[in-house]
């Protein structure tokens, strides 16, 4: 009987995801089964989940980062205003800069809340509540105070609706279901972010640092680096997922893209079994953990349930998660 609570406590996310997925088929078979629509709910998991892999290596260290989805709206603007300075006639060059400037901004503001975390001593949580705030209005700043939008939609309909057709499948209007390059990215990156935390000395040290930080600092550990790593880790997928919420919208609206994405990067995070006290950490189960916020949307959406109880259900799911790792830590 133990064996089979301790199998579902560390099993939960993907019980809970195949029970749910099973329940929009018996009742919604006609919808969730189409393959556009199993293309579409994998596409709306893309900027959430590059998030939500990052912020699991940042929480496997014990720390948070409530300022992501500020950090989204300022990198998205500033990806916006380079391809508008470059413009149409290269549109290689635009795309580039695009991607670089809202990497580069996102790597920086994560790096800036890693040393201010590990080096300057601030806890987590009071650096990325600053972060949430001045973020947003540096985005406003760069922005002109509302909607920045890009002067040739074409190139981010291109990277935001390009990808690679999937033989032998069609949408309802008989066009070929393509696997948009988002998709194909954070399935890249879920990768890599496993591998980095699953199969390295640094993935090994995020862990350490997590469990016990004093004792990681007496095993040699640079304890400060590697929290600023994770931090950095974090801003850098915090910028490619800018990247694409700007190329799927041709547009960032600084005062509202990216809000409340800290809230649901983090109940993906906790669902997926990483432990908010740190020293654990599983990217397999975030992404589960995703998806499954995505479906629970989909079904809200399916069955016409208002769509301002989506916060409550995320708040619910991550007290959830919380109380189910409580119980885990008392056995």
């Amino acid at each position: 009987m133990k064996k089979t609570i301790q199998w579902l406590s560390e099993n939960g996310v993907y019980v809970a995801l195949a029970i749910l997925v099973l329940l929009c088929i018996i009742s919604r078979p006609g919808q969730f089964l189409l393959a556009e629509n199993l293309r579409n709910l994998l596409d709306q998991s893309v900027y959430l989940g590059l998030i939500a892999l990052g912020m699991t290596l940042v929480i496997m260290t014990g720390g948070i980062d409530l300022s992501v989805g500020s950090l989204v709206a300022l990198a998205g603007a500033c990806g916006v205003v380079v391809m508008n300075q470059i413009g149409p006639a290269d549109p290689g060059a635009s795309i580039a800069g695009g991607l670089f400037a809202a990497l580069a901004v996102g790597t920086a503001m994560g790096a800036f809340n890693g040393w201010v975390t590990a080096y300057a001593g601030v806890a987590p949580f009071v650096v990325t509540l600053a972060g949430l705030a001045g973020f947003r209005s540096l985005a406003k700043v760069v922005g002109g105070g509302g909607l920045v939008t890009v002067g040739t939609p074409e190139l981010g309909d291109w990277i935001g609706f390009g990808g690679i057709d999937l033989p032998g499948l069609v949408t309802t209007q008989g066009k070929p279901v393509t696997l948009f390059w988002g998709i194909l990215f954070l399935a890249a990156c879920a990768v890599g972010v496993a591998f980095l935390a699953h199969r390295t000395r640094f993935g090994r040290y995020l862990v350490a640092v997590g469990a016990n930080e004093r004792a990681a600092q007496y095993s040699a550990i640079d304890t400060r680096r590697v929290k600023l790593l994770a931090y950095t880790t974090l801003g850098a997928l915090t910028g490619l997922s800018a990247f694409f919420n700007m190329a799927r919208s041709s547009s960032i609206a600084t005062g509202n893209t990216g809000l409340l994405y800290e809230l649901d990067a983090i109940a993906a995070v906790v669902i997926g079994g990483t432990s908010l006290r740190g020293g654990k950490g599983r990217i397999v189960g975030t992404v589960a953990g995703v998806v499954l916020l995505q479906v629970i949307r989909w079904m809200m959406s399916a069955y016409g349930v208002d769509a301002d109880w989506q916060g409550f259900v995320s708040g619910a799911v991550i007290l959830a998660a919380v109380l189910i790792q409580r119980g885990q830590r008392r056995r």
